[in-house]
């Protein structure tokens, strides 16, 4: 070999080893001066010595990196324990570097020297991998890989149970809606899924038994469909998403897609029936979110009682990305010309601040026998003069509004007078409510008033409403009682998710219950009948120091089932390499971080969980027979910045040219003290500074509060360059179902799978390849041919940055 080519190789060591201790160095005193770790800078010190060392050929420089091996492992399993990938961020460029240097154009110059005159050339290398000084560097990278070893196969995050079988007491299963299988005409099928959340009692459970734990494996795609209805057409707002969970009504499916079209194919071949397009003006189009998340379905009423006037006395109803709520006949989608005006209601109407695509309905409404109840959403963050977060309960036959809650004068809940209009900004309910006929009460999960981080000017009926589940009398639209999940929200911790009904045993009594998952991972347990918790709450001090003009509640409720996750520090943070994980140290010190609730400050606050939620539309599914929930808890930071206005008019502009992370025209929050700077506590690299995993399968007794099983769930495929399969816990966004089998089945995980769970275990069963992201709600029914389907819907979401796709897919048991 010649001798330049060893010398280069050795040289190039010595930079890299240089620049690296540079890097930690630097970064680590940074830390230091910030209250941080000490590790970093002496690792730094380190990697300086090493390089100095390299320089002069000293075997010495071996010796004292096998220092800075085992000195990081020591470090590493003290910070992060047996966990893989929070190890491998600590240890992956020193583990690197060590087996370069153990190479044999480096080690053959260690120590080596020019013979004296008379004396012969050396005959054997001082240093290898197996001798002198490159023996102690050899053995620590031999107990690293060792450690490695033993962490990928330890798993410190997972909870192992099994679920209880307990079966469901009589009465808890009596027609007033124990099981859940109601809806405003009787007994829905057990073949069928009729309402979002498959009845009005959101339980996203289904009686059906065909497909087990035991046969599940064997599902295969029986059809597939696709809608011709895709996201980047002009006018899209990037939150264009096909979201939708479609209604199954004899051998019907019914669903809509994000541009509005409506849709119904034969439930046993796929083959589209009719469709429908609702012709909604591109200018007219949602600004923030484009979605239906489902249409609404009212059967015929009993020929003794029906009063239908006009056509189609079964109506499905669709609310549209223009504000319109319009009734369609299940038979061939024509406009059932006897609701509302020709067909529709107006939900415009009476709304103050009237602006194209800024209200309108992305939820399917509430249907009972007699009434629908609608809500809205408004857009966030933009200003404090938004739309009305009014919810309307119209006469189910003839489009009459009957009444309206208003959150700003929730006793007047008389129909509003036709000069009059609705209050302005009042808290939305934006998600799908649930309703308890047998009760007389519909339930609403309400949203935040925006600005979602200022709560300086709110009022006392804001206060009181604001993030909160609502149970509201059904004849009239009285506030029959109010939970309030959050106070004073400065979070955007509004109530996502459908409240999920179910009937709880509890001390022997049959309790009617009703679970409300939120976006900072409490699962209330409350009685439906007079919101008092039925799992314990408890008021716990909370963070102070808002912003100027503004305040902090001193407290915040807390339930006894929650996965509200532990607090972050500087070791839960993550990155590809040491580097960008330093990086990731230094910026949480930066922020201001209280634990949960930390206010939003002017520095930046960390915000864990973040508002993308533990629990979001998704929600949960719930067991009536085992009284049990299957729940997907994922976890992601954000950071919130509060950025003073130069007054709460003009478009935020500082030095003259706006900021890039004002644009598009949100988070703007005219009329406000503060714009609003939001995004996730990533690193440079774009992954995410919390170490993995970000998301979960879980199940949890919804009598004892206790979560019994806790799985990561899903891989890194589709959200890295490389498609490497990494099974890393990664975040959901579309709910569970569950069925009477002991199968649940989610697709919403931004990896694109469908995959089927032991519900009493959380063992995974099955999973089959999507063609884009699953980010719906799967469904279950029965077909002509007796089979069990599993059905799925394949779109991908726009801000969650998945496949966009219009595919719809049924999976079933070979026939």
């Amino acid at each position: 070999m010649k001798q330049s080519e060893p010398s280069a190789a050795l040289w190039a060591m010595v930079v890299l080893l240089a620049v690296l201790g540079l890097g930690a160095l630097g970064g680590g005193l940074w830390l230091i001066l910030l209250g941080g770790s000490w590790y970093y800078a002496a690792a730094g010190l380190l990697f300086l010595a090493t390089a100095a060392l390299l320089a002069k050929r000293s075997p010495t420089a071996l010796s004292v990196y096998a220092l800075l091996v085992i000195g990081t492992l020591i470090w590493a399993l003290w910070e992060a324990g047996l966990d893989w990938w929070p190890l491998s961020a600590r240890g992956d460029v020193i583990a690197v570097v060590g087996f370069l240097l153990l190479l044999p154009w480096v080690t053959r110059r260690l120590g080596e020297r020019q013979p004296m005159a008379g004396e012969p050339a050396p005959g054997a290398y001082p240093v290898g991998v197996f001798r002198g000084a490159g023996l102690p560097l050899t053995a620590s990278l031999a107990v690293v890989l060792l450690v490695a070893v033993a962490s990928w196969f330890t798993d410190p995050h997972r909870i192992d149970g099994t679920l209880p079988s307990r079966q469901q007491t009589a009465s808890a299963a009596a027609p007033a809606g124990g099981l859940g299988q109601m809806n405003s005409n009787g007994m829905v099928p057990d073949g069928e899924w009729q309402a979002y959340g498959r009845t009005g009692f959101g339980q996203r459970y289904s009686p059906l038994t065909g497909i087990t734990p035991d046969n599940a494996d064997k599902l295969q795609v029986a059809w597939s469909y696709e809608t011709g209805d895709r996201r980047g057409q002009p006018g899209d707002p990037k939150e264009t998403t096909f979201e939708v969970t479609p209604l199954k009504i004899g051998n019907r499916l019914f669903l809509c897609s994000p541009h509005q079209h409506v849709i119904a194919l034969d439930a046993t071949t796929g083959k589209e029936v009719w469709r429908r397009d609702l012709q909604i003006d591109p200018k007219q189009l949602a600004l923030q979110h484009l979605t239906c998340r489902g249409l609404s379905y009212r059967p015929a009423p009993q020929a003794a009682t029906a009063t239908t006037s006009g056509t189609c006395a079964a109506r499905l109803f669709m609310p549209t990305a223009d504000g319109r709520l319009v009734a369609l006949n299940p038979e061939d989608g024509s406009i059932c010309t006897g609701f509302g005006e020709n067909g529709q209601v107006n939900l415009w109407a009476n709304m103050p601040n009237v602006q194209p695509g800024a209200y309108y309905s992305t939820s399917p409404p509430v249907v009972t026998a007699k009434l629908i109840v609608v809500g809205g959403t408004v857009l966030d963050n933009v200003s404090t003069k938004e739309q009305s977060g009014v919810v309307r309960a119209f006469d189910a036959d003839s489009g009459q509004l009957v009444w309206n809650w208003d959150s700003a004068k929730p006793d007047q809940t008389a129909p509003i007078a036709g000069d009059q209009t609705y209050t302005v900004n009042s808290p939305n309910s934006w998600s799908i409510a649930s309703v308890d006929e047998a009760l007389g009460m519909v339930y609403l999960p309400l949203g935040n008033q925006p600005p979602d981080q200022f709560g300086g000017n709110r009022s006392p009926e804001v206060e009181r409403f604001s993030s909160s589940v609502v149970a509201l009398d059904l004849a009239t639209g009285q506030v029959r009682w109010v939970f309030q999940t959050v106070h004073h929200d400065l979070w955007d911790y509004d109530v996502p998710a459908q409240p999920s009904l179910i009937d709880l045993t509890v001390n022997g009594q049959t309790v009617p219950a009703l679970v409300q998952p939120t976006k900072q991972g409490e699962l209330f347990v409350l009685d439906r009948r007079t919101g008092q918790p039925v799992l314990p709450v408890t008021e716990t001090p909370a963070p102070q120091g808002a912003a100027e003009g503004d305040r902090a509640a001193p407290t915040q409720p807390v339930s006894a089932l929650s996965y509200d996750p532990p607090p972050l520090s500087g070791a839960d943070m993550w990155g590809a390499t040491m580097f960008d994980q330093l990086a990731c140290r230094i910026a949480l010190k930066r922020l201001r971080y209280d634990g949960r609730f930390t206010p939003p400050s002017l520095q930046g606050s960390l915000v864990y969980p973040g508002n993308f939620g533990v629990f979001n539309w998704g929600s949960v599914a719930v067991d009536p027979q085992r009284q049990v929930a299957f729940t997907t808890p994922t976890y992601l930071a954000f950071v919130s910045q509060l950025v003073p206005r130069q007054n709460d008019t003009d478009l935020y502009v500082q030095g003259g040219e706006r900021p890039k992370f004002s644009l598009p025209a949100l988070n703007e929050n005219f009329g406000a003290p503060y714009a609003i700077k939001l995004g996730p506590f990533v690193s440079v690299l774009g992954l995410p500074c919390q170490a993995p995993p970000w998301g979960y399968v879980a199940a949890a007794d919804l009598t004892t509060g206790k979560v019994v099983w806790k799985h990561k769930n899903g891989t890194t495929r589709d959200a890295s360059p490389v498609p490497l399969p990494f099974r890393m816990g990664v975040p959901n966004l579309g709910g569970p179902m569950m069925t009477a089998g002991g199968v649940a089945f989610l697709s919403g995980t931004i990896d694109y799978y469908v995959r089927a769970y032991d519900v009493s275990t959380g063992r995974q069963l099955w999973e089959s390849r999507l063609p884009a992201g699953g980010q719906a709600t799967p469904m279950t029914y029965q077909g002509e041919d007796g089979r069990q389907y599993v059905l799925v819907v394949a779109g991908g979401h726009g801000s969650l940055g998945t496949k966009g796709g219009d595919s719809v897919i049924a999976y079933a048991l070979p026939k």
